[in-house]
């Protein structure tokens, strides 16, 4: 007997009135990718509406460079997520954007002419000195100096809070993921906080006589554990792969798996990566449990997530 199956319908353009219509005829549609995206905005709606569901939301700094950042703010500014875990570099991009500006730029750009001119390019994104480590230890060592007077000992959640606290009277502290995360009490893990230019900075301030001050990774594993403990249930929207997404589902393993993720990658499953792993085999190591909702989306991001997150609102 033929199992039971659905018609594919043409999508119609005409119909469209908003974006969460545009996304539900692309599930409908059947057609490749489109289809994921449509399954993944069912899945992530289910779970951002699920009272007892901790919603995590894991990616790495590069989207940060781009417009995409405001997206991930206003997640964070309007309590859509209650935990994100990202890398290092999320916090140099997020907190150098507050103080300066970055750049269109082209892949095609000639790399040895940029760095003469003293711009460093992240694909198409053009990122001047000033923009980037210059503005960072401008503006981090005063205010690493103010944050040692109040404590020697930091968990990365409590010292991104602290920074921030100091963006209060930053004319453009609303367009800031971290300020957000301050104001909202949202927990930002960076489980590599040495791996960027915020790290570099707490590096300097730390041999300049500041040898008593600590990141203390250990207690965000701490504050980690007692989050996926006491969670009844646990969705993630993982962009990208590294250090982010595993320590994601690395945690989730321990309460046995997500029961909701969406994961958006361009990486290659075929390589043996965790970034091009789907989520089916995650399945496997318990870190997404067997009838948990689940979908891997292959595309960009910086298109892929304004689709997703506009169909949900």
């Amino acid at each position: 007997m033929k199992p039971e199956m659905q018609p594919i319908k043409d999508m119609n353009l005409d119909d469209v009135k908003n974006v969460k219509d545009l996304v539900r005829q692309m599930k409908d549609s059947g057609g490749f990718v489109a289809k994921k995206v449509g399954i993944g905005a069912e899945i992530l709606e289910k779970m951002v509406k699920d009272d007892e569901c901790v919603v995590f939301l894991s990616f790495p700094a590069s989207i940060i460079s781009t417009g995409t950042r405001g997206i991930i703010r206003d997640l964070v500014k309007n309590k859509r997520i209650d935990v994100i875990i990202t890398t290092c570099g999320t916090l140099d991009h997020d907190l150098a954007r507050v103080w300066q500006n970055y750049y269109h730029g082209y892949f095609e750009a000639d790399d040895r002419k940029l760095h003469q001119k003293g711009i460093n390019r992240e694909g198409n994104i053009f990122i001047p000195n000033e923009s980037y480590g210059l503005i960072l230890e401008e503006k981090m060592q005063p205010i690493l100096k103010k944050i040692y007077e109040e404590g020697k000992d930091w968990s990365t959640i409590d010292l991104i809070w602290k920074f921030g606290e100091f963006l209060e009277n930053e004319e453009k502290k609303e367009e800031s993921i971290v300020y957000w995360a301050y104001k909202n009490k949202i927990p930002i893990f960076v489980p590599g906080p040495m791996d960027g230019a915020f790290g570099s900075q707490i590096w300097f301030f730390w041999q300049d006589g500041h040898k008593d001050f600590n990141v203390n990774v250990l207690r965000d594993e701490q504050e980690l554990s007692r989050i996926i403990y006491d969670a009844k249930r646990t969705g993630a929207l993982m962009i990208g792969g590294g250090i982010s997404k595993h320590h994601t589902i690395w945690w989730n393993q321990f309460r046995d798996g997500l029961n909701y993720a969406v994961y958006i990658t361009t990486a290659p499953e075929w390589d043996g990566s965790l970034s091009g792993a789907r989520v089916r085999e995650a399945i496997s190591w318990g870190k997404v449990r067997e009838d948990a909702k689940y979908i891997t989306i292959e595309g960009d991001a910086t298109v892929i997530l304004p689709l997703l997150i506009k169909s949900i609102d």
